[in-house]
């Protein structure tokens, strides 16, 4: 969509032209017309959007095998690394990029805040990133955020399994409302119309 957000721009516009004609109509159709382009422009790409929600899928698997890592003596580029290389795919390569950046001596304040700035990894490399500054131990900051991450998770579930009880009442009560009229009101008003005599 994006690739040929022009021609859709320009056919919102024209169709907004053709709807309302004359100097409203050639209004609306520019307002349209750059509404459509932004729309379009801040639109995600669906492989983007498919890899981000990957990412926040595997962070709190990610953030648990830091955690052990870390509890375990590993370093933090260590720990990635080896993160990296047990979870190829996207977290593969988000990591591999933050372990290179670390293990070619940059600095590492900087790199955690890249991660933060990365909106599917940002917890992590918020928590990453407060643990260097603050001084504190990292191993501690990564277990609390896996014990978040882990709170978080279960919650959702269970948001989405009431969701699902109430998406199950809709149906079942639409195939039971016919039903209870055919049968419990049909013969009332039937059997009320046949004792008039007319």
């Amino acid at each position: 969509m994006t690739r040929h957000r022009l021609v859709w721009s320009i056919l919102a516009g024209l169709g907004a032209f053709a709807l309302l004609r004359g100097p409203s109509g050639a209004v609306a159709g520019a307002v349209l017309g750059v509404g459509c382009w932004l729309v379009i422009s801040r639109a995600e790409p669906a492989h983007q959007r498919a890899e981000r929600e990957q990412l926040q899928r595997d962070l709190p698997h990610v953030v648990r095998l830091l955690a052990a890592a870390l509890a375990a003596g590993a370093s933090p580029v260590t720990a990635l690394a080896a993160i990296a290389q047990a979870m190829p795919g996207v977290v593969e390569r988000r990591l591999a990029r933050v372990v290179a950046q670390l293990r070619l001596g940059a600095d590492p304040a900087e790199v955690w805040r890249d991660l933060a700035a990365e909106p599917a990894l940002a917890p992590l490399g918020r928590s990453l990133a407060r643990a260097h500054l603050t001084g504190a131990p990292v191993a501690i900051a990564v277990e609390r955020l896996a014990e978040d991450l882990a709170r978080s998770a279960r919650a959702d579930v269970e948001d989405r399994a009431r969701a699902v009880g109430v998406r199950a009442a809709v149906p079942l009560g639409l195939c039971l409302l016919p039903a209870f009229v055919l049968i419990g009101i049909v013969p009332l008003v039937a059997g009320l119309f046949s004792q008039f005599s007319f």
